[in-house]
């Protein structure tokens, strides 16, 4: 079966500022539980609580340069480069840098509010 998406569907972001998400694939867009891959456009500034989700997640980043801490670590990723997270690894994404970034994320079972476990 062949099945096109017109155009994304516009998730809610958590965070202290604006950040677009546009869901391609999951279970907004194309009520898809296998896999999410969504476009994320933050701005300068953007930060997200940290996160232990039950799904892999992988990220390109297409333009600016976005932030990733973990419990043990810190990697500023530039444009051109990709980071890949384990499910059950605390992670937190930012963009303090000027311009913000834009990248993709694909997370593996799909995203769920449910399964993210955001701290409080």
């Amino acid at each position: 079966m062949v099945k096109i998406i017109s155009a994304p569907s516009l998730i809610q972001a958590s965070g202290n500022k604006e950040k677009r998400i546009e869901e391609f694939f999951g279970r907004i867009s194309s009520n898809t539980s296998e896999v999410s891959i969504a476009r994320m456009i933050s701005e300068e500034g953007w930060e997200e609580p940290g996160q232990c989700p039950e799904f892999n997640e992988y990220t390109v980043v297409l333009k600016g340069r976005l932030k990733v801490s973990t419990r043990d670590d810190e990697f500023i990723l530039e444009s051109g480069q990709a980071l890949v997270t384990e499910a059950g690894e605390w992670i937190r994404y930012s963009t303090p840098f000027a311009g913000g970034a834009e990248y993709i994320a694909v997370c593996l079972p799909a995203f769920s509010p449910f399964t993210v476990h955001r701290d409080e």
